[in-house]
């Protein structure tokens, strides 16, 4: 029998219920509450949403689904005014989070966070990690966590409370130190970045260290199947997802021992799918993109927040029993499909799928240079060992099973470049959402 979610029985005592579980309504209930609480509470404090929201009030929600009437939050807004966003002094403000920008203006993003949104960030990575440890087992964090209140640290506090012993490490940048850790340590239970671990892994396997896992739990990234059955074949461990992004206060979504989509912290949290394009809500079990409300945030709340992820919400019941809503995984990102000339487009994730299939690659970036007459894919990968000569036929093989990109190959409009080099046990720490770089005409 599989064990319900752990999400679910706190969610339940958080939203003032005696029972372990609940129903929609009650649920709902709960939501539309803390909605009014938060637009009332960012309408009277926040400079940003006084401006946005107008004459809208909370007075306007009777139900969950009127949010719909009020206008999004755009990233963008964030990097240009993040201060007038903020319902609180700067002197109550504890973290503060800058993520570097993505996009063309070169403007960061600053999230800011009080000591009581970091507790609530505390307490769902609790109850979330709940269902990946068990009391007496040691976790490896492979997240940075030497300043108070970083990822690193808020999940240390939160699995101490489980009886899981926390072993901070940050950022892998030796494999093979790391591996020496996990085996001296006796780890348990690992937590990172989907290609630092797969790298963990693939080279443990291809130098003959001997590890067996019981769980592991990939963040901060899309996280493609081919890493998680890697992970699965190499460590025989299950392997959970968790999706999150500091918009959000890193928690978002947790998977269960179903291993079937990410339940959502739906007490903290309101999600929607819209429709990318028009901005419509749209029905369960459409995919579309992911706007997030806070519901308890007190420093920086945001509404109706565009994350740019793409996905659905899983309308099928979840094999665990638990009521709490499911995501699947993210599929792309909004506005990152790489258009090639015939109008073919192909997206990150289907690079993922076809090259960590590869055995041995543990990284890769992409880069299109569209510059030229004949568009070129440049792929620079890594492998856990020195690649053999049949390395680059296998790799440029695996991007013949994306569609767009063998279509475009054999009428001639691209041309591939393959490039692999062995990680000779070191890795170089990159940006943990992954894409592709394009070169265009006008950028010469």
């Amino acid at each position: 029998m599989i064990a319900k979610a752990p999400l679910e029985a706190w969610i339940a005592k958080k939203i003032g219920l005696s029972k372990d579980s609940f129903t929609r309504d009650e649920l709902h209930s709960y939501q539309l509450q803390k909605l009014r609480e938060t637009i009332g509470w960012a309408r009277r404090h926040s400079s940003f949403y006084r401006e946005l929201l107008g004459s809208l009030a909370e007075t306007e929600l009777t139900t969950v689904a009127d949010l719909r009437r009020f206008p999004f939050t755009e990233a963008e807004d964030i990097r240009r005014q993040s201060p007038r966003f903020l319902c609180v002094s700067q002197n109550d403000i504890s973290r503060v989070v800058t993520l570097d920008s993505s996009g063309t203006t070169g403007s960061a993003k600053r999230l800011y966070f009080t000591e009581a949104d970091q507790a609530l960030t505390i307490d769902y990575f609790q109850y979330g990690m709940a269902a990946v440890v068990e009391k007496g087992d040691r976790v490896l964090i492979l997240f940075p966590g030497e300043r108070p209140g970083g990822l690193g640290d808020l999940l240390a506090r939160a699995v101490q409370r489980l009886g899981v012993e926390p072993i901070p490490h940050g950022i892998v940048t030796n494999i093979p130190a790391t591996l020496e850790i996990i085996a001296r340590e006796k780890v348990d239970s690992l937590v990172g970045i989907p290609t630092q671990v797969l790298a963990l892994a693939r080279y443990a396997e291809a130098t003959g260290v001997p590890l067996r896992l019981k769980s592991v739990l990939i963040s901060s990234d899309y996280v493609p199947w081919a890493i998680a059955r890697e992970l699965k074949r190499i460590w025989g461990c299950a392997v959970f997802e968790h999706y999150g992004m500091t918009e959000m206060g890193l928690g978002g979504g947790t998977e269960c021992a179903a291993l079937n989509g990410c339940h959502l912290h739906e007490a903290d949290l309101l999600l929607e799918i819209v429709d990318p394009l028009t901005g419509e809500v749209l029905p369960e079990g459409e995919e579309g993109e992911v706007v997030v409300t806070t519901l308890t945030r007190i420093g920086m709340p945001l509404i109706r927040y565009r994350t740019g992820d793409i996905t659905r919400i899983i309308t099928e019941p979840c094999p665990c029993g638990a009521r709490l809503r499911r995501i699947a995984k993210i599929t792309r990102r909004k506005n990152n499909a790489v258009i090639l000339r015939g109008g073919r487009q192909f997206v990150m994730s289907e690079l993922d799928e076809a090259l960590f299939s590869v055995d041995k690659i543990i990284d890769f970036t992409a880069t299109v240079d569209d510059k030229s007459r004949v568009t070129t894919l440049d792929i620079a990968a890594l492998s856990a060992d020195k690649p053999d000569k049949a390395a680059g036929s296998i790799l440029s093989a695996a991007l013949n099973t994306i569609p767009p990109l063998g279509q475009a190959r054999e009428k001639g409009e691209l041309s591939v470049s393959i490039n692999i080099t062995g990680c000779e046990g070191a890795l170089v720490p990159k940006a943990a959402k992954r894409s592709i770089m394009e070169l265009k005409q006008a950028d010469g």
